[in-house]
Formats: structure tokens, C-alpha cells, sequence
């Protein structure tokens, strides 16, 4: 993460680095703009850029004397426009909506106001992080003639468009592949009024879910029957490319709603609901594919006295740095889940049990290779325990939760710091 140097909020440097530590960021300080520009240029892609607006116009000394009266504007215009940024600006100027309107029309990511904590400053920072990650997959059914829209293009937006034809076997479509969305032209819903219904009263219906009437052209009548019947909202049919738009604006919504719903706030990975829904599709295509999973469970060793001998703070930065190594090495159609407290869940595509062994018992090494300095000096590893069950010898979601569980209390009582698959003995 790269920040100007100059910062006039609350505390300081040291402090700053003090509380990124617990999300493992990498901090790097910078005086002048030009030595910024040239860190953003030469970034990966995993980084923050995070500029203090007070700062810019004291670190422009490669510059002529002359030139050091520049507008705001033109400060931004150094920037490279191929990134997006983070500006920190005081109360006043917060007040002025021009400057808000010209920070978000310079590729402003987010801004926040000053003075700000640095703890508050960096959750935030982490929050952003967890936002910028490739976002999850939407899914939206079809249902009718097709109406132009790209699906190619969608597909890299990350909204899947799975096309059907039949609206009489709509409903188990929609059971067998949970999508988020499901739009229905008005000339299928004329053929089958009942479709929308027989949808929604399904006792398993995601309330989140979305479902959509496309009409070509108003009619008040068609209008008020829809939405009587259960559709959630009304989509017409102006341009193939305004829908197209109109779709991924809503995908972002029901993927906002649904990490409020099944994300852990402090470390950004599911929380216990999340990772039950995804499981159990993730089951379901399992055995559409005729794929193994391995399903894992591990629980950081001795947590309580990690926290009654060095604070529920201390605490936090462990389960934060076991989130942080975990989640690298999670793949595409991985699951990965903070259960809760300090238990996680994960669940391996495409994984036989003696492979998800293995993939576990490396995060165990590599956790346990981490050095967490608890006090000036005093250096402490820790370790986490873990068990490890297989689909399809265990069916559900729940019966591999209880074997997996079950393992992981053969790992507690045969000395902790392992990984189990199988009883003892």
C-alpha cells in the first residue's frame, strides 16, 4: 500500500504500522509525487493508493518554482489515470461539493474525511481490500426469446446467463442451480401465469433472489397482474445494451446484500450462513460432475490462552494472520469460511480426502512458521488443529461438517498441531 508521506490526522506513522500489522499490509511512505508515480506504474495490482489532498502541493520539488501555484485539478492530472485512488481530505473540504464532484471524476476508489483514526483508517483500507477482490459469480436464468444481450460480456462482468425454454420446468432449473436473478418475458408469462408463483411459495426460495418481468412495451394492466402475482420488478425492453447494464447494476446490489448476509466483517471471508449455501451448491454440482470434495475444519490451538495472556486485541491479529494465509491458497471453486471465532472452514474442488490432507496440513506448517511478536523482543509461533472429510463418502453438507469435526477432536486430544482424516487406532 502506498501513502504520501505527510499525513495530518491522528497519530502517526508508527502507529499506523502498528495497527496494519494485524492485516499483514505492507506500508510504503512517500515525499514526492514523482517517486509515487513511479510505484503506481510499477505495481502488480495489489495495492492501495491512498493520498493525503494537504499533502500534494508540499511534494512537488522536481517541479519549477513557478509551477508549485498548480490547481487541484491539475495535482490530480500527475496521477496515472489507469488507477484509482484513495483521498483523505479535511472536514471543510469535505463540505465543498465541487471538490467531491472533481475527486470522484479523478479516479477516487473511495474518499474519507480527516481527522480519522489510524485504526479506523486502516479497517476501512481493509474493507476496500476485500471489496476490490474479484467479485462472486452472479447468476441470472432466462426464460423467453433471446433479446441481444452479450453474454460474453456479462460473463466477464461476472453475471453468468443460463438460457431456458421451457417455463413449465422453470422451477427445477432454478432448485437445481439457485441462480440470483431469473427474468421472464412477457410473452412466457402470458403462456404461464402461474410460473412466478410456483417459483416464489417453494419453501427453499432465496428471498434474495430477484425475479423479473421483461416487457417490449408499457402496459399498466400486465403491469399490476406481475406484480400481484410475485414478481419483484419490472424490466423493459428498450435496447439490448441499457438491459445489459440494468442486469449488472443489480448484480452488484444482490452481491452487496448477500455479503451482508454471508460475510464475516472482520476478516471479509464467509461467515457461518455464507458457507452454507455455497456448500451445499457446491454438493449439488458435485454430483452433477461426478467430482470428490474434501472438507476441512481447523481451530487455533490454546486461542483462549492466547487472549487471556495477551488480549482479545493480540487475539484478533492471530485469527486476522491465519485468515490472511489461508485464503492464497484457496482456488477458484474453493470455499473458504471463518465458522466462528476462531474456527474456519474450508472445502476443496475437485479434492480427494488424502489431497485435502495434504493442502491443510502445508497451511499448518505455514501458519505455524509465522512469527507474532508479543511484546518488544519476545517472539511466539502458534498453531492451529485441523480434520479433514470427503464428498461423496459423506453426503451433505452437515454430515461432512460432523466427520470433519469430528477429526479435528481425534487432532485435540492426540497432542493438537495436526491434521486427522481418519480415527486414531
Amino acid at each position: 500500500m502506498l501513502l504520501s508521506q505527510s499525513f495530518f490526522i491522528k497519530d502517526n506513522q508508527a502507529e499506523l504500522q502498528l495497527h496494519a500489522h494485524k492485516y499483514d499490509f505492507d506500508f510504503r511512505f512517500f515525499n514526492e509525487v514523482w517517486e509515487f508515480v513511479e510505484a503506481v506504474v510499477c505495481d502488480r495490482g495489489h495495492s492501495l493508493f491512498v493520498i493525503d489532498l494537504d499533502a500534494l502541493h508540499n511534494m512537488q520539488s522536481d517541479m519549477a518554482d513557478s509551477r508549485k501555484t498548480l490547481m487541484l485539478s491539475e495535482l490530480l492530472q500527475r496521477l496515472p489515470q489507469d488507477q484509482s485512488y484513495v483521498y483523505l481530505q479535511s472536514a471543510r473540504q469535505g463540505g465543498r461539493f465541487l471538490l467531491q464532484q472533481r475527486l470522484v471524476d479523478s479516479n477516487c476508489l473511495a474518499y474519507a474525511e480527516k481527522p480519522i483514526a489510524n485504526d479506523v483508517l486502516v479497517d476501512k483500507l481493509f474493507n476496500l481490500f476485500v471489496q476490490r477482490k474479484r467479485g462472486d459469480l452472479v447468476r441470472l436464468m432466462y426464460l423467453g426469446e433471446p433479446v441481444g444481450l452479450d453474454d460474453g460480456a456479462l460473463m466477464h462482468r461476472r453475471l453468468e446467463v443460463i438460457h431456458h425454454a421451457d417455463a413449465q420446468t422453470l422451477h427445477l432449473r432454478v432448485k437445481e442451480l439457485q441462480p440470483d436473478m431469473v427474468l421472464i418475458t412477457e410473452a412466457e408469462y402470458a403462456r404461464t401465469e402461474a410460473i412466478v408463483r410456483v417459483l416464489k411459495k417453494n419453501i427453499e426460495a432465496d428471498p434474495v433472489r430477484e425475479i423479473m418481468l421483461l416487457q417490449r412495451h408499457p402496459d399498466a394492466g400486465v403491469t399490476e397482474r406481475a406484480l400481484h402475482s410475485g414478481f419483484d420488478d419490472i424490466l423493459m425492453l428498450t435496447d439490448p445494451g441499457v438491459l445489459a447494464s440494468q442486469l449488472v447494476n443489480r448484480a452488484n446490489k444482490i452481491r452487496i446484500n448477500k455479503d451482508l448476509i454471508g460475510k464475516d466483517r472482520a476478516t471479509g471471508l464467509l461467515n457461518k450462513v455464507g458457507l452454507q449455501k455455497k456448500a451445499q451448491d457446491l454438493i449439488r454440482r458435485a454430483a452433477r460432475e461426478n467430482r470428490p470434495l474434501a472438507f476441512g475444519v481447523v481451530d487455533i490451538d490454546k486461542f483462549k490462552t492466547i487472549n487471556d495472556t495477551w488480549g482479545h486485541y493480540f487475539g484478533d491479529i492471530v485469527i486476522k494472520r491465519l485468515a490472511l494465509t489461508l485464503a492464497p491458497s484457496m482456488g477458484e471453486d474453493d470455499l473458504l469460511s471463518r465458522f466462528g471465532g476462531e474456527e474456519f472452514v474450508m472445502v476443496f474442488w475437485d479434492c480427494t480426502l488424502e489431497q485435502g490432507w495434504e493442502k491443510m496440513d502445508a497451511l499448518r506448517q505455514a501458519f505455524g512458521a509465522i512469527p507474532f511478536e508479543v511484546k518488544p523482543g519476545d517472539v511466539r509461533r502458534f498453531s492451529f488443529s485441523g480434520g479433514v472429510a470427503a464428498y461423496p463418502e459423506y453426503k451433505s453438507e452437515n454430515e461432512l461438517f460432523l466427520r470433519a469435526d469430528a477429526m479435528l477432536y481425534e487432532a485435540k486430544q492426540g497432542g493438537r498441531n495436526r491434521i486427522c482424516q481418519r480415527p486414531a487406532g
